[in-house]
Protein backbone atom coordinates (compact mmCIF):
# COMPACT_ATOMS: atom_id res chain seq x y z
CA UNK A 1 0.00 0.00 0.00
CA UNK A 2 1.00 3.41 -0.73
CA UNK A 3 0.70 5.86 1.65
CA UNK A 4 0.63 10.21 0.19
CA UNK A 5 -0.16 12.94 2.85
CA UNK A 6 -1.83 15.84 0.95
CA UNK A 7 -2.23 19.29 3.20
CA UNK A 8 -3.00 22.89 2.50
CA UNK A 9 -5.19 26.05 3.54
CA UNK A 10 -8.72 25.55 4.04
CA UNK A 11 -10.73 26.03 0.56
CA UNK A 12 -7.34 25.60 -1.32
CA UNK A 13 -9.23 22.98 -3.42
CA UNK A 14 -7.62 19.86 -2.41
CA UNK A 15 -10.53 17.66 -2.19
CA UNK A 16 -11.51 18.47 -5.60
CA UNK A 17 -7.90 17.92 -6.91
CA UNK A 18 -8.02 14.33 -5.33
CA UNK A 19 -11.40 13.76 -6.12
CA UNK A 20 -10.06 14.32 -9.98
CA UNK A 21 -7.12 12.39 -9.65
CA UNK A 22 -8.80 9.36 -8.52
CA UNK A 23 -11.10 9.41 -10.90
CA UNK A 24 -8.73 9.56 -13.40
CA UNK A 25 -7.30 6.34 -12.15
CA UNK A 26 -10.36 4.57 -12.87
CA UNK A 27 -9.55 1.29 -15.18
CA UNK A 28 -6.03 1.18 -13.93
CA UNK A 29 -6.85 -1.33 -11.65
CA UNK A 30 -5.99 0.58 -8.05
CA UNK A 31 -8.00 0.52 -5.03
CA UNK A 32 -7.49 3.91 -2.92
CA UNK A 33 -9.26 4.95 -0.57
CA UNK A 34 -9.01 8.23 1.88
CA UNK A 35 -8.69 9.78 5.31
CA UNK A 36 -9.83 13.31 6.32
CA UNK A 37 -8.22 14.90 8.71
CA UNK A 38 -9.78 18.53 10.07
CA UNK A 39 -10.07 20.37 13.78
CA UNK A 40 -13.66 21.14 14.36
CA UNK A 41 -15.96 20.42 10.89
CA UNK A 42 -15.54 18.56 8.01
CA UNK A 43 -18.78 17.49 5.41
CA UNK A 44 -16.12 16.63 2.89
CA UNK A 45 -16.18 12.51 3.75
CA UNK A 46 -19.80 13.23 2.24
CA UNK A 47 -18.11 13.73 -1.10
CA UNK A 48 -15.85 11.01 -1.42
CA UNK A 49 -18.61 8.44 -0.18
CA UNK A 50 -20.43 10.30 -3.20
CA UNK A 51 -18.02 9.43 -5.80
CA UNK A 52 -17.79 5.47 -4.34
CA UNK A 53 -14.20 6.15 -2.34
CA UNK A 54 -14.10 5.02 0.95
CA UNK A 55 -13.03 7.63 3.40
CA UNK A 56 -12.42 7.81 7.47
CA UNK A 57 -12.08 11.19 9.32
CA UNK A 58 -10.86 12.65 12.16
CA UNK A 59 -11.56 15.83 14.07
CA UNK A 60 -8.83 17.05 16.00
CA UNK A 61 -10.69 19.54 18.59
CA UNK A 62 -8.44 21.81 20.55
CA UNK A 63 -5.40 19.62 19.94
CA UNK A 64 -2.94 21.14 16.82
CA UNK A 65 -4.20 19.59 13.56
CA UNK A 66 -0.78 18.15 12.84
CA UNK A 67 0.09 16.55 15.87
CA UNK A 68 -3.02 14.99 15.74
CA UNK A 69 -2.56 13.44 12.07
CA UNK A 70 0.66 11.99 13.39
CA UNK A 71 -0.48 10.82 16.77
CA UNK A 72 -3.02 8.33 14.49
CA UNK A 73 -0.90 7.69 11.50
CA UNK A 74 -0.33 4.65 12.46
CA UNK A 75 -4.28 3.80 13.14
CA UNK A 76 -4.91 5.05 9.71
CA UNK A 77 -2.07 2.82 8.01
CA UNK A 78 -3.49 -0.40 10.13
CA UNK A 79 -6.95 0.15 8.44
CA UNK A 80 -5.73 0.49 5.18
CA UNK A 81 -3.90 -2.58 5.07
CA UNK A 82 -6.62 -4.87 6.67
CA UNK A 83 -8.59 -3.01 3.80
CA UNK A 84 -6.06 -4.11 1.04
CA UNK A 85 -5.89 -0.76 -0.53
CA UNK A 86 -3.53 0.36 -2.74
CA UNK A 87 -3.52 3.56 -2.37
CA UNK A 88 -4.23 5.69 1.25
CA UNK A 89 -4.42 9.34 0.58
CA UNK A 90 -4.37 11.80 3.95
CA UNK A 91 -6.12 14.57 3.57
CA UNK A 92 -5.48 17.67 6.37
CA UNK A 93 -6.24 20.86 6.63
CA UNK A 94 -2.99 22.10 7.73
CA UNK A 95 -4.24 24.49 9.59
CA UNK A 96 -0.99 24.28 12.20
CA UNK A 97 1.81 26.62 10.12
CA UNK A 98 3.91 26.26 12.79
CA UNK A 99 4.51 21.87 12.54
CA UNK A 100 4.56 19.86 9.10
CA UNK A 101 1.53 17.29 8.08
CA UNK A 102 4.14 14.94 6.82
CA UNK A 103 6.17 11.82 7.78
CA UNK A 104 9.46 11.56 6.54
CA UNK A 105 9.53 9.01 3.82
CA UNK A 106 6.22 9.58 3.02
CA UNK A 107 5.06 11.17 -0.17
CA UNK A 108 4.03 15.00 0.61
CA UNK A 109 1.61 17.34 -1.68
CA UNK A 110 0.77 21.07 -0.89
CA UNK A 111 -1.97 22.61 -2.47
CA UNK A 112 -1.92 26.29 -2.56
CA UNK A 113 -4.49 28.53 -5.03
CA UNK A 114 -3.66 31.56 -6.59
CA UNK A 115 -6.16 33.32 -5.00
CA UNK A 116 -4.78 33.00 -1.42
CA UNK A 117 -2.50 36.13 -1.06
CA UNK A 118 1.05 36.98 -2.64
CA UNK A 119 2.75 36.48 0.15
CA UNK A 120 0.92 33.22 1.35
CA UNK A 121 4.01 31.08 0.02
CA UNK A 122 5.64 32.83 2.92
CA UNK A 123 3.51 32.26 5.54
CA UNK A 124 2.60 28.66 5.58
CA UNK A 125 5.67 27.09 6.64
CA UNK A 126 6.78 23.57 6.90
CA UNK A 127 3.65 22.83 4.94
CA UNK A 128 4.94 24.07 1.36
CA UNK A 129 8.61 23.94 2.50
CA UNK A 130 8.67 20.62 2.91
CA UNK A 131 6.76 19.06 0.17
CA UNK A 132 7.67 17.13 -3.00
CA UNK A 133 4.86 18.30 -4.99
CA UNK A 134 3.12 21.71 -4.94
CA UNK A 135 -0.52 21.81 -6.92
CA UNK A 136 -1.24 25.40 -7.47
CA UNK A 137 -5.16 26.11 -8.21
CA UNK A 138 -7.75 28.58 -9.20
CA UNK A 139 -5.66 29.82 -12.43
CA UNK A 140 -8.32 30.13 -13.96
CA UNK A 141 -9.65 32.72 -12.56
CA UNK A 142 -6.26 35.34 -12.71
CA UNK A 143 -4.37 36.62 -15.33
CA UNK A 144 -1.07 35.23 -17.03
CA UNK A 145 0.88 37.47 -14.81
CA UNK A 146 -0.73 36.88 -11.57
CA UNK A 147 -0.34 33.13 -12.09
CA UNK A 148 3.42 33.41 -12.91
CA UNK A 149 4.11 35.61 -10.47
CA UNK A 150 2.20 33.54 -7.61
CA UNK A 151 4.42 30.54 -9.27
CA UNK A 152 7.82 32.22 -8.85
CA UNK A 153 6.77 33.29 -4.99
CA UNK A 154 5.98 29.23 -4.19
CA UNK A 155 9.15 28.48 -6.10
CA UNK A 156 11.10 30.39 -4.28
CA UNK A 157 10.34 29.12 -0.84
CA UNK A 158 10.59 25.33 -2.31
CA UNK A 159 12.91 25.36 -5.44
CA UNK A 160 13.33 21.58 -5.10
CA UNK A 161 9.57 20.36 -5.61
CA UNK A 162 7.85 19.72 -8.32
CA UNK A 163 4.78 22.63 -9.57
CA UNK A 164 1.77 21.80 -11.24
CA UNK A 165 -1.01 24.33 -11.94
CA UNK A 166 -4.41 22.28 -11.65
CA UNK A 167 -7.65 23.63 -12.43
CA UNK A 168 -9.07 21.72 -9.13
CA UNK A 169 -13.03 21.82 -10.60
CA UNK A 170 -11.86 20.07 -14.11
CA UNK A 171 -8.56 18.33 -13.08
CA UNK A 172 -7.03 20.10 -16.14
CA UNK A 173 -3.70 21.39 -16.25
CA UNK A 174 -3.94 25.35 -16.35
CA UNK A 175 -0.54 26.61 -16.94
CA UNK A 176 2.06 23.89 -16.90
CA UNK A 177 3.76 21.60 -19.85
CA UNK A 178 3.23 19.23 -17.38
CA UNK A 179 0.20 16.87 -17.97
CA UNK A 180 -2.46 15.79 -14.87
CA UNK A 181 -1.13 12.56 -15.60
CA UNK A 182 1.91 13.24 -13.91
CA UNK A 183 0.16 13.88 -10.36
CA UNK A 184 -1.25 10.79 -10.84
CA UNK A 185 2.07 8.82 -11.61
CA UNK A 186 3.51 10.94 -8.67
CA UNK A 187 0.70 9.29 -5.91
CA UNK A 188 0.33 6.20 -7.69
CA UNK A 189 1.65 2.93 -6.01
CA UNK A 190 5.05 2.27 -6.95
CA UNK A 191 5.50 -0.96 -9.09
CA UNK A 192 7.56 -2.51 -6.93
CA UNK A 193 4.86 -2.95 -4.05
CA UNK A 194 6.34 -0.67 -1.38
CA UNK A 195 5.11 -0.19 2.13
CA UNK A 196 4.49 2.93 3.94
CA UNK A 197 4.53 0.99 6.93
CA UNK A 198 8.58 1.23 7.53
CA UNK A 199 8.36 5.05 6.80
CA UNK A 200 5.28 5.24 8.94
CA UNK A 201 6.97 3.67 11.80
CA UNK A 202 10.66 4.60 11.66
CA UNK A 203 12.89 5.92 14.85
CA UNK A 204 13.49 8.95 12.81
CA UNK A 205 9.20 9.86 12.55
CA UNK A 206 7.70 11.07 15.74
CA UNK A 207 5.53 7.75 16.90
CA UNK A 208 1.54 7.32 18.42
CA UNK A 209 2.99 6.18 21.87
CA UNK A 210 3.75 9.52 23.74
CA UNK A 211 0.21 11.32 22.80
CA UNK A 212 -2.00 7.89 22.70
CA UNK A 213 -3.88 8.87 25.63
CA UNK A 214 -5.58 12.57 24.89
CA UNK A 215 -4.96 12.73 21.09
CA UNK A 216 -6.00 9.41 19.46
CA UNK A 217 -9.24 9.55 21.85
CA UNK A 218 -10.01 12.61 20.28
CA UNK A 219 -13.03 12.98 17.99
CA UNK A 220 -11.39 10.11 16.06
CA UNK A 221 -14.81 9.04 13.52
CA UNK A 222 -13.87 5.62 12.26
Amino acid sequence: MNLVTISGPPSSGKTSVILKTIAAMTGRGIKPAVVKFDCLYTDDDELYRKAGIPVKKGLSGSLCPDHYFVSNIETVVDWGLEQEYDLLVSESAGLCNRCSPYIKGIRAVCVIDNLSGINTPKKIGPMLKSADVIVITKGDIVSQAEREVFASRVQAVNPRAVILHVNGLTGQAVMSSVPCSTMMHIISPPSRGWSCVSACRQPSAPTVSERRGSARATRWVM
